[in-house]
């Protein structure tokens, strides 16, 4: 008997890909790959959640200088073309939409409510999902504090690890090895429902 799986896509905006105002390196191609997994695999997923940055005023979070690790350049503000869902994910159709940071850093899409002000994790709770597949970008960044948040919570918790990218080589091999150090699976969308028994129930 499986459990009801969640395909959590996190911050995949203009705003992390090339163009936007935080690039991340292989962003643009990332998210056509998730519109893809997605579509080819709806079936499987009992729930499709988005997460999205969307600073009004996050403090702190935003520097004339940043140092890229705790302060960032403005990006992902709230009401910018830039900080919508990438034009990728058009046909996506996400059961539930996440908003995250707007008065504060937000990494991981567990800071996020819906447009009822419903945390990710209750409404995770109130569908019962007990399987979550990550993806989305960055990999070092929101998808590893996603990820590490829901392991956490006792999720069963896959990255999809070429369905995400990090904003360098470096920082991406230290998150997988923190991630699968936590519990955390890390499988190519490929093999990810080699051995799955079917459509997800329910639906």
């Amino acid at each position: 008997m499986g459990g009801r799986r969640a395909l959590l896509v996190v911050d995949v905006q203009p705003t992390f890909c090339e163009g936007g105002a935080l690039p991340v390196p292989g962003g643009n191609a990332v998210a056509e790959r998730i519109a893809r997994h997605a579509a080819a695999h709806r079936d499987r997923y009992d729930l499709v959640v988005t997460t999205q940055d969307w600073h009004v005023d996050p403090g702190g979070h935003f520097s004339e200088l940043p140092d890229f690790v705790d302060t960032w350049p403005p990006h992902g503000v709230a009401g910018t073309a830039e900080a919508e869902l990438h034009p990728a994910l058009s046909e996506l159709g996400p059961d539930v939409s996440v908003k995250k940071g707007e008065f504060a850093a937000a990494y991981s899409g567990f800071e996020g409510v819906d447009g009822e002000g419903r945390a990710l994790a209750t409404i995770l709770r109130e569908r019962e999902v007990t399987d979550v597949d990550v993806v989305g970008i960055a990999e070092s960044h929101c998808v590893r504090a996603t990820a590490l948040d829901a392991l956490g919570l006792g999720l069963a918790t896959r990255v999809l690890t070429d369905l995400t990218v990090p904003v360098t080589p470096e920082q991406g091999a230290a998150a997988r090895e923190e991630l699968a150090a936590a519990g955390a699976a890390l499988v190519s969308s490929a093999d990810a429902f080699g051995d799955d028994p079917g459509p997800a129930q329910g639906r």
